[in-house]
């Protein structure tokens, strides 16, 4: 069985574009994450030890991305992945990174990232 912890909706003010216009402009990229995470032990002890603490994982990547500037969403998105996984012992993630209004007949565009192994 596998578990995981998700994250819906984190909205990042980032400055990102291909355009120099874009990059004098924040714009908006909007998160949704899965993440492995084995919680037998923390719903057993009910200790927040064993959990993957999702105010931290939200809280760097807001930082991460806020904090310099992007040209292309597969950046961030692959940037972002390998970082969480490096930093909070993340052995599978899907990500999913979208820029609403980048297409101004799209409702939203972005991309959808799978890394690393389910475990069993």
């Amino acid at each position: 069985m596998t578990d995981k912890i998700f994250i819906e909706g984190l909205t990042a003010l980032a400055q990102i574009g291909v355009y120099d216009w874009e990059q004098q402009i924040k714009q908006k990229l909007i998160f949704d994450i899965e993440m492995a995470w084995d919680c037998r032990q923390a719903a057993l002890t009910d200790d927040v030890n064993y959990c993957l603490n999702y105010a931290e994982v939200s809280e760097f990547i807001l930082d991460y991305v806020q904090s310099r500037p992007f040209l292309l969403i597969e950046r961030v998105a692959y940037e972002v992945a390998q970082q969480l996984r490096e930093k909070f012992n993340i052995s599978w993630l899907k990500l999913k990174l979208s820029k609403p209004k980048a297409v101004a007949e799209a409702n939203n565009v972005g991309i959808i990232i799978e890394q690393g192994k389910l475990p069993n």
